[in-house]
């Protein structure tokens, strides 16, 4: 089987006119569209949330997690629940309704199942973005939080075209080499592009797939490629492609002022659970 050709292949494909959202995903898509018009209020805004049961699930969900709900006091309204994320986490959740539909474009059992294990891959490297954003690498919350959410939309969009290739998905550890070999580059642009990901967000994406982890971390893209490493559900592809931690548990110390990066991790573990509860809701 010509890995690297069928990787190119899907490049190609969701460049051109093949990459087509599922029907479920217009109102989340519309959403970004309107979060682009600096004239769109929370009223606005909270109508076409309502309109989508999974964003208007998300977003409530969101709002009250520990995070974001510091005063403890819940909300059950979406018009309050935006009012509270704001327009930039609203953006992220909307970005995260769109990935989860794609994780239902899986046509097997079995890459159904990969999906599965990616989305909850990606949950973890999102909510550690944010938190890393916010306590390390001060670096923008709400834009790593987005870029945590689409980090793997090049493999979700591989996964569901996978049956077309049998075999492809369905090797040992190592069987997709090419993935980590530029395929995930290849693929990842092709989707993020179609998506419209930000500049800056693009640029931290490359820096997963081709850089390295400054250490202490200070980037965007640092803040990702950490999150990438530290969470405890690796991406299933990345053991096809014979780079997974195979069960071990990754272990990255820092000093950060007067504090340690595993010091800030433990301070904020509920604050990353709330999150990744509320990206599963």
């Amino acid at each position: 089987m010509d890995v690297p050709a069928i990787l190119a292949h899907v490049a190609a494909a969701a460049t051109g006119d093949e990459l087509i959202f599922p029907t479920t995903t217009e109102m989340a898509l519309k959403v970004q569209r309107v979060l682009d018009d600096p004239e769109c209020s929370v009223d606005q805004l909270a109508k076409l949330v309502h309109a989508d049961p999974l964003l208007a699930a998300r977003v409530v969900a969101v709002a009250n997690s520990v995070i974001y709900n510091r005063s403890g006091r819940a909300i059950a309204d979406v018009k309050n629940a935006v009012a509270r994320i704001g327009f930039n986490t609203l953006r992220v959740l909307a970005a995260a309704v769109v990935v989860r539909q794609m994780e239902g474009m899986a046509r097997t059992p079995a890459h159904r199942g990969l999906a599965v294990r990616l989305w909850e891959h990606t949950a973890h490297v999102a909510a550690l973005c944010q938190v890393i954003a916010r306590r390390v690498t001060r670096v923008d919350p709400d834009t790593a939080f987005f870029a945590g959410i689409i980090h793997e939309v090049g493999g979700f969009y591989l996964i569901s075209r996978a049956a077309e290739f049998p075999g492809l998905l369905d090797g040992e550890h190592g069987s997709l080499v090419a993935w980590d070999q530029g395929g995930a580059a290849e693929v990842g642009r092709a989707v993020l592009r179609r998506l419209g990901a930000p500049a800056a967000v693009l640029e931290a994406i490359e820096g997963l797939w081709t850089g390295y982890l400054a250490m202490p971390p200070h980037s965007l893209a640092d803040t990702l490629l950490l999150a990438d490493e530290l969470a405890p559900m690796e991406s299933p592809l990345s053991q096809l492609a014979g780079t997974g931690r195979e069960g071990m548990e990754a272990r990255i110390e820092v000093a950060l002022g007067e504090q340690t990066l595993s010091g800030i991790l433990a301070e904020s573990a509920v604050e990353v659970a709330s999150l990744i509860d509320a990206l599963r809701a």
